[in-house]
């Protein structure tokens, strides 16, 4: 290798595919030209002949068909997790099923679950949103609305061959979690198609958030050949890498366009800080985000690799340490500026309760303690001495359900009512959703921690025999987390009870947005320098809100 360790070199060869990919973007090189254009629109649409006529191709259908799906995925992934942590404690729990065939561990269940919420809920909820938010950010149409509509089953079925794989990765000799993967990546490259198509047909600049969707959309392909190419594949230190590469470029900064344009556009407010919005987009591709596994397991399994030792050289630690310590700064900017946003500053706040953004605040807030907690965590991995080890399944599963769960789905949640044209069924089925999710993920999982904590210290010690305090938070733990099981099936039969029973929304009112700074909606006294931080031009109309041009009448006693 020309460089002096894989992190570098591997990080650097990113940086270089994705400085490549904003350069194609930027400059509208020959990728998008009219001829590329029409190829792609015929993969997505003609080229599959009859097969594209099943779905329908009306504005939005796409992205309510991905957050439906999500919405019933977050159900299965919160059922799977909570069966994973009772049978850490009651192994025999399950023991009938064996008679069906079905043998599943508490290992298996966790590892099912992560799958199901992870690309099910979290994956099908991002994704929806972004085909809900990317033309309007773009000023135009999404590509193929039929095709996105049709892939989405393709990534459910991808999803639920990854669940049974994590039961049983080899079937008759079939490597069910490489086919998962390859049935996921068929669906993947179509979005990426769609979106890409969508980019060329723009009106208008590409705003910042859009920035971010479609960079961590494209982070995941690139992360991975950027992998190959440095020979990560055959190597610990590889295989980890790609976990945190796809885990920090694609989930977070795509997660992260999706939340600072709702949290914008939910409460009418602008966004605080553009200057923020770049610190996230830069940060998210340089950094290496220490939120996840401790090794490169799920890269291995998905991608049919062969297992390798996480033995990193003093050279890969450094580089990695101080990689992973400098994704403080983008996370520390995002979760401030949507906490700002979502506050409010000289706009007018409109819904400041309604669903989904109880869960993207709860997202902010917890990302900050638990990135730091994985830190340290991913720094003992890496210098070998794995003294934390046992704390990493545990903060791994807060990771998922307290800030990936939150931010994508509560955004999901927000946008309802413009991707579906109705409300949720119930806004207060919606806020108990949320306090049986947040309540039951926070103190349940809280609770397992610190059964994990008690087991660590006693192994320490030289301990053998089990401690009862630790089974007894153990077993409270997984039963608090049945409130997360409840709280899911309540947000998924709202959203689909909202698709039928649901009050027709009623046409938008003018807010203030840093997103669509056609207008800006003045509700108090400001100064010129707030109302240009917010994206206003030279052209924008400044609307002070209460006011009307409808002639006056007689008050009627």
């Amino acid at each position: 290798m020309i460089f002096m360790d894989a992190v570098l070199s591997t990080m650097m060869i990113f940086w270089g595919l994705v400085f490549a990919f904003y350069a194609l973007v930027h400059r509208g090189l020959w990728i998008f030209t009219d001829v590329a254009q029409g190829m792609g629109l015929f993969m997505l649409e003609k080229a599959l002949g009859p097969g594209i006529e099943l779905v329908e191709g009306r504005e939005n259908s796409a992205a309510r068909s991905w957050i439906i799906q999500s919405a019933l995925w977050l159900f299965f992934g919160a059922t799977l997790t909570f069966e994973g942590l009772w049978l850490a404690h009651e192994p025999s729990a399950l023991h009938s099923l064996s008679a069906w065939g079905y043998n599943p561990t508490s290992a298996s269940l966790s590892s099912a679950g992560e799958y199901a919420t992870l690309y099910g809920a979290v994956g099908m909820a991002m994704i929806g949103a972004s085909l809900h938010i990317m033309p309007r950010l773009l000023g135009t149409e999404l590509a193929s609305e039929r095709n996105a509509t049709l892939v989405s089953f393709l990534w459910s079925l991808a999803t639920f061959v990854l669940v049974i794989g994590a039961h049983d990765p080899s079937i008759l000799g079939a490597p069910v979690l490489v086919i998962g993967t390859t049935l996921q990546t068929l669906a993947f490259v179509a979005i990426l198609i769609n979106h890409l198509l969508t980019l060329a047909n723009r009106t208008r600049a590409i705003a910042l958030p859009a920035w971010l969707i479609i960079i961590g959309l494209v982070s995941d392909p690139l992360a991975l050949l950027a992998n190959y190419i440095a020979g990560g594949f055959e190597t610990g230190v590889g295989q980890w890498l790609m976990v945190h590469m796809i885990g920090g470029a694609f989930f977070f900064a795509t997660i992260a366009g999706v939340v600072l344009y709702t949290a914008s556009v939910a409460t009418g407010n602008a966004l605080w800080s553009r200057t923020l919005v770049g610190a996230t987009l830069v940060g998210s591709i340089i950094a290496i985000n220490p939120l996840g596994a401790i090794d490169g397991s799920m890269a291995v399994g998905m991608l049919g690799l062969s297992a390798a030792e996480l033995a990193p050289s003093m050279d890969e630690r450094i580089v990695a340490s101080f990689l992973m310590a400098f994704a403080l700064i983008p996370i520390l900017a995002f979760s401030g500026n949507t906490l700002v946003t979502i506050r409010g500053e000289d706009a007018s706040v409109e819904n400041s309760d309604s669903a989904g953004l109880p869960e993207i605040n709860l997202g902010a807030v917890m990302l900050i303690p638990l990135t730091i907690g994985a830190l340290f965590i991913q720094g003992d991995t890496l210098s070998g001495v794995a003294e934390l080890s046992g704390m990493a399944t545990t903060l791994g599963k807060m990771g998922i359900w307290l800030i990936l769960v939150p931010l994508a789905f509560g955004s999901a949640l927000a946008l309802y009512p413009a991707i579906s044209g109705r409300h949720l069924a119930s806004q207060n089925r919606a806020r108990w959703a949320f306090w049986l999710s947040a309540g039951g993920a926070a103190f349940g999982l809280t609770l397992t921690l610190m059964s994990d904590v008690i087991g660590m210290s006693l192994l320490s010690a030289g301990v053998l025999d089990p401690s009862s305090l630790a089974h007894d938070l153990s077993v409270t733990g997984s039963v608090m987390f049945y409130g997360a099981v409840i709280g899911a099936i309540l947000h998924c039969l709202n959203m689909v009870s909202g698709l039928f029973r649901g009050a027709i929304v009623a046409e938008a009112s003018a807010t203030a947005s840093s997103i669509k700074a056609d207008s800006y909606s003045l509700a108090s006294p400001t100064s010129v320098r707030r109302i240009l931080a917010a994206g206003a031009g030279m052209d924008t109309e400044v609307v002070p809100v209460g006011e009307s041009d409808d002639a006056g009448s007689a008050t009627k006693l």
